[in-house]
């Protein structure tokens, strides 16, 4: 098992900002040369000259939508032509749609499953001959919603539970060649994407800040990029960050049971209307620094206003 990621190379999507940039800052200051994937190509240029005027190692950038089977490959090629391989890949892009299913156009819910969900499968599927020639790592970036829900984050949960069982069935399959592979389990991360739900849903914020411990708790972006370059340094099966996740993993059922139904359903009787008034009022259905909504974004909004104008009960 590896200890060093001196002289590897790490391919991570949703590079630009957030828990890819600096997960990569740290890689890069451990020596490892970086791949930077993602859909801004200003902040993912800006980043690859931070990381390149930094030390010797060489990064690269490359422009790609998750959801775009031969951008996330065109990415992939470039990478093995100027950085000379991957030994690594971190399928890190991901959205989260604003508000219950409801309220929510389906086209925005399927952004975040196609985003989270599908964007991981089609950029570990693009990556994983180069990984295998180099017995590599892949560490798929789940989350603490692939063993608890809250209302309002059905599409998002969705996905990330099955990024979850991806990576755990992934894992028997390349196993004898070789391959190790990952779940990162982030709980709630100070990211854009994190502050932008909070900002535009004051009911959600207040839902999340009753929560016990962790589960309510903020962790720095700094924090949690330390916790994944460790994990991935030492090829880990599981990252929990905070790590006192990993106990509340062990109780996933109870979640999901009748127990855990009586405990949200009453926090949901009021919870749920408010938050999706807040969404209706809001006009959209992602976060105002969630690019990777692509053009979907305008659709989302243009049936985000008819809905708007729905009477409910």
């Amino acid at each position: 098992m590896t200890k060093s990621v001196q002289g590897q190379v790490v391919l991570i999507t949703g590079a630009a900002r957030g828990i890819g940039a600096e997960t990569a800052r740290e890689l890069a200051r451990r020596g490892a040369s970086i791949s930077l994937v993602g859909m801004e190509p200003e902040l993912l240029r800006s980043l690859a000259d931070e990381l390149n005027a930094s030390g010797p190692a060489r990064h690269a950038w490359f422009e790609a939508d998750v959801t775009d089977q031969e951008a996330i490959e065109a990415a992939v090629r470039g990478t093995v032509e100027q950085l000379g391989g991957i030994d690594v890949v971190m399928a890190n892009a991901g959205v989260s749609n604003n508000g219950t299913v409801a309220v929510n156009p389906a086209d925005a819910l399927v952004r975040t499953v196609d985003v989270n969900l599908n964007g991981v499968i089609r950029t570990v599927s693009a990556a994983l001959p180069e990984i295998e020639r180099r017995r590599g790592y892949v560490l798929v970036v789940a989350s603490l919603a692939s063993f608890t829900v809250l209302p309002g984050m059905a599409a998002y949960c969705a996905s990330k539970a099955g990024a979850e069982a991806f990576a755990n069935s992934l894992r028997l399959e390349v196993a004898h060649k070789g391959v190790r592979v990952g779940s990162a389990h982030p709980g709630w991360i100070d990211t854009d994407l994190v502050r932008n739900i909070e900002d535009d849903l004051a009911t959600f914020r207040q839902v999340r800040s009753k929560l016990p411990g962790p589960l309510g708790g903020t962790t720095s972006v700094e924090d949690c990029a330390q916790s994944f370059a460790d994990g991935i340094t030492r090829r880990k099966r599981r990252i929990y960050v905070p790590r006192s996740l990993r106990w509340f993993s062990l109780f996933r059922t109870l979640t999901i049971s009748p127990v855990g139904d009586l405990v949200l359903k009453r926090e949901a009787k009021t919870m749920v209307p408010q938050m999706e008034a807040e969404v209706r009022a809001l006009g959209r259905s992602f976060g105002a620094a969630t690019v990777a909504a692509g053009a979907d974004e305008r659709v989302v909004a243009e049936r985000a206003a008819e809905r708007k104008s729905v009477p409910t009960a």
